[in-house]
């Protein structure tokens, strides 16, 4: 499976196995982390299309935020016998 943008992940996520509806899951955090990640990249680097409306910290603190929640799913997957990696 390929998960490049969060459309990609819209039929495991409409299954009606939680295994594979799990595996959707991870995939849209992961998506959304890289999409932030390349965001502040271009801020640090002044590249930024847009000005952003929150301060740097609050965009970090979700960035972490969305690195505690991979770690937790990551936990889960391993227990429950669950292939995240795509």
């Amino acid at each position: 499976m390929d998960f490049g943008t969060l459309k990609d992940t819209v039929e495991l996520m409409c299954s009606e196995d939680y295994k594979e509806r799990f595996i959707a899951e991870y995939a849209q955090v992961e998506i959304r982390h890289r999409g932030l990640q390349k965001m502040l990249k271009k801020w640090d680097e002044g590249e930024l299309e847009f000005t952003p409306t929150c301060d740097r910290e609050i965009y970090n603190e979700q960035l972490m935020a969305m690195e505690d929640y991979m770690s937790v799913l990551c936990k889960r997957a391993n227990i429950e016998g669950i292939d995240i990696k795509y």
